[in-house]
Parts: C-alpha cells; structure tokens; sequence
C-alpha cells in the first residue's frame, strides 16, 4: 500500500522528472533476471539531487511517525537503502545500521553493520520492490540478531503479485512512497506515455516473467 496518494503522485512524477524511472515500450530493458521489461528503475539517482532527496527523507520520516509511531532504529538494505535510509534516520534522530545481501567473508563476517541490540522495534527502508525476495532476506537477517520488524518502507513498487504474496507470507508489512499505478497515472498526466504505451505497461505488469518472449 502507499502511504498516501498526494505522496505517490508527487514521488512519481519527481522520479520520471530525474530519469531515476525509465519507461521505454518499444525498446524493453533487460533485467539481471533476464526479464524483459519497458521500465528500468535506479532510485539511487535521487540521492543526486538534493531537492528530492530532501522531499524523499521528509516524506519517509512523517509518514513512518504517523504510521507506526517512532521506531527505535532504522534499517537501510544495501546497497540501494543506504542512502535514503540514512537520511531517514537523521531525520527522525534514531540509530542506522544496514543489511548486507550475506556475511561479509573476512573480518568480523558481518551481514548487519552498525550497532543493533535485540529487542529493539526498527522499520526497513529499501529503494525498490520488484518480486520482495531480497527484501524479505534483510528482513531475517535482522530478525535473527534480535530485531523487532514492525514494518518496511520503500520509494517505490511495481505492485507485482508475487512480492504481495512474499510478504503477506512473511507478515511483514509494505508500505510505500509510490507505485505502479501511480506512476503510470503520472506518466499519462505528463504526456511521458501514449495510450497505446499504457496498454503495453499495463500488459508488462500482469505477468512480466512472460513478456515479451
């Protein structure tokens, strides 16, 4: 869910302003995965300009309070996380620490970095939702040092299925700056898109494992 629809409308439309979001039908972009895909997304361009990190950081701090009350510390996934959820932390003047896809191999062999003590109530901060998998694994790696998840916080998703039914088995809740259907609804409002690209788009998102093959 988004946090709300102003929010989602203003993220969306700052999103396509910068690039961060990318929206090519005719030329689909092909993902690590090997998705074919008309949308690319790298929300670490925000972190570029200061004006949107800022509203970014505002609006994650606001939101997540009068959401869920203030947690105890914040939680970046890494590496797209770390910024914004740095910035979130300061916001709110709490604790960072942030989440390693695995243990380090040398060293200490960390997978959390930062100081986190058990039992502590912390909110998640990630950058993108596609399908929630590496999300969700932040999430037990914290769990397993002791935190307590009450939610996560992400700029934006694709609003696919299958990362509903990721958390939704994980009982951990997703709420959002933006997502798919806010961004399309920008899109057309800019005259970023075409009817006939909105179809396309709307298509994608149905079933994108199968797109385009």
């Amino acid at each position: 869910m988004i946090f709300n629809k102003e929010t989602a409308q203003k993220t969306a439309e700052s999103l396509l302003q910068i690039n961060a979001i990318k929206l090519n039908p005719k030329n689909p972009f092909t993902w690590a995965s090997g998705w074919k895909s008309p949308i690319y997304c790298d929300n670490r361009i925000t972190l570029s300009y200061p004006a949107i990190r800022k509203f970014l950081q505002q609006e994650f701090a606001n939101n997540i309070v009068e959401k869920y009350g203030k947690p105890d510390v914040i939680a970046g996934v890494a590496t797209g996380a770390i910024g914004i959820g740095l910035l979130v932390a300061e916001a709110l003047d709490l604790p960072f620490v942030y989440v390693r896809p695995e243990p380090k191999k040398h060293g200490r062999q960390n997978q959390i970095e930062g100081h986190l003590e058990p039992g502590k109530k912390v909110i998640v901060i990630e950058d993108l939702i596609s399908t929630g998998k590496s999300s969700l694994q932040a999430v037990e790696a914290l769990k397993e040092n002791g935190a307590d998840i009450i939610g996560m916080a992400a700029i934006f998703t694709y609003e696919f299925q299958v990362a509903t039914d990721n958390f939704e088995a994980a009982e951990i809740e997703l709420t959002t700056l933006s997502n798919y259907s806010s961004l399309l609804e920008s899109a057309v409002q800019q005259n970023y898109i075409s009817k006939e690209d909105l179809e396309t788009l709307q298509e994608w998102r149905v079933n994108p494992s199968e797109w385009n093959q």
